[in-house]
């Protein structure tokens, strides 16, 4: 019995602006990562998320919405 893949949510909330990092201002992944989301296994996703949210939290504390 082959172990199935836990689903992981993908952070994507329908706000796709990039800014000049080419990172997403809706869910703080980067151009890449969000291409790469569904070839991605579950550890590469929590990651992914890990790293988006840091991103958020730093613009957080930066007060503006250009990471």
């Amino acid at each position: 019995m082959k172990p199935s893949k836990e689903h992981v949510q993908s952070p994507c909330i329908e706000i796709c602006v990039l800014n000049g990092e080419k990172i997403c201002l809706g869910c703080f992944r980067t151009l890449g990562e969000i291409s790469q989301w569904q070839q991605m296994d579950e550890k590469m996703q929590r990651e992914v998320l890990q790293k988006a949210e840091s991103r958020r939290k730093s613009s957080d504390e930066k007060g503006d919405s250009d990471v």
